[in-house]
């Protein structure tokens, strides 16, 4: 019971330090608004659990969340195998994403970058990329937000080196960013 009741309380007391940074992700999820009533794209991506969380993301965008309204444009950019493997093998790993926001990506759509230290190399590449393209950029991010906090215009920092932690809450502001987006494409 104690790794029970000790994960539970982490969790409470991360969740409700999320109080400073409501800002944050409020700004991230009206972008996120605001890039698909646009007509642009939103493009995700992330390493290990952060792929998982990135494909969730853009499969609640695509498909739905919890209301049927129009599909909306999201990509993950960990799911096509053939790329990331060519793209690690031609240049290297810390190239995976920048590659594909070269082909994929276009001025004011938005790239999101989950890490949850914050320092991944391919995200920081994708993200640099990114901006190149006048892309608006953000970062679900942990830790103090490492190198990603200081080149994205939008980062959300959870206040946690508890990466267990962190990736929870990343889920938590991706379902919110959700709930803004159903909002505003209600179609009943």
């Amino acid at each position: 019971m104690k790794i029970i009741d000790t994960s539970i309380s982490e969790h409470i007391q991360i969740v409700n330090s999320l109080d400073s940074i409501k800002k944050d992700i409020e700004t991230l999820a009206k972008k996120a608004v605001e890039t698909l009533k646009g007509g642009r794209k939103i493009l995700i991506m992330g390493n290990g659990g952060s792929a998982a969380d990135s494909q969730h993301f853009a499969a609640e965008i695509a498909v739905r969340y919890k209301m049927n309204r129009r599909a909306l444009p999201a990509i993950a950019l960990t799911t096509d195998t053939s790329i990331l493997t060519a793209a690690g093998n031609d240049y290297s790993f810390d190239m995976i994403f920048s590659r594909q926001i070269e082909a994929l990506a276009s001025a004011d759509d938005l790239v999101v970058g989950i890490s949850t230290s914050g320092m991944s190399k391919n995200i920081t590449n994708g993200i640099k990329t990114a901006r190149k393209l006048k892309c608006i950029t953000s970062g679900l991010l942990g830790c103090e937000g490492g190198d990603i906090k200081d080149i994205v215009d939008i980062p959300v920092t959870i206040p946690s080196s508890n990466i267990a932690r962190v990736q929870e809450c990343h889920i938590l502001i991706i379902h919110i960013i959700c709930e803004f987006i159903d909002g505003e494409f209600d179609e009943s």
